[in-house]
């Protein structure tokens, strides 16, 4: 819990330096492709992270890195700091945080759907739209499907989960006979 809590204050003083010098959506570009670059390759996290390793050595192979991708020198620095901080093992959470409090920025809110069956794409565009409606705010939206759902959506907000599916349904009607009450 408290690596989430480090995370978070790490990407709100990023989106801070981006929201006084209008480059929250570049710093954005560039943090995510780094994040993804040290996630997707195994031997380069590795080498970041791994204490067992020289720190002075490790913090070349993270300047060089910086210097082949031509990042910006906010985001040189940013990702010295979280180094020499030694929270280079969070990057992937502090990305995390940083995409969703940019979106919040931009008044882009991130839900997902669940389905029993495929939907049309006209059906998808419906439920963005409604859920533009509820939140007052861009939806983008992600669609999944889990046939045991048995019929119906499952939609998630942040916190908010709307559970209209038929599976939820029955089991809500059982506990009710369970219960003695009427249905």
């Amino acid at each position: 819990m408290k690596n989430l809590a480090v995370a978070r204050r790490y990407a709100k003083a990023l989106l801070l330096i981006g929201k006084e010098n209008g480059q929250a959506d570049a710093y954005r570009e560039e943090l995510n492709g780094f994040a993804a670059m040290v996630t997707d390759n195994l031997t380069l996290k590795q080498t970041l992270e791994n204490p067992l390793y020289d720190a002075a050595d490790r913090k070349r192979v993270l300047q060089k890195l910086i210097e082949k991708l031509e990042l910006s020198i906010v985001m040189k620095s940013f990702l010295s700091l979280i180094f020499d901080k030694g929270r280079i093992g969070f990057l992937g959470n502090v990305n995390d945080f940083y995409q969703k409090l940019a979106d919040e920025l931009k008044g882009i809110a991130r839900a997902s759907i669940v389905s029993a069956s495929d939907l049309t794409p006209a059906t998808i565009d419906q439920i963005r739209k409604a859920l533009s409606k509820m939140t007052g705010k861009e939806i983008k939206l992600e669609v999944d499907q889990d046939p045991s759902l048995i019929g119906g959506i499952v939609s998630r907000i942040g916190d908010l989960v709307l559970d209209g599916s038929i599976k939820t349904q029955l089991l809500n009607m059982r506990e009710s006979l369970k219960r003695g009450e009427s249905v």
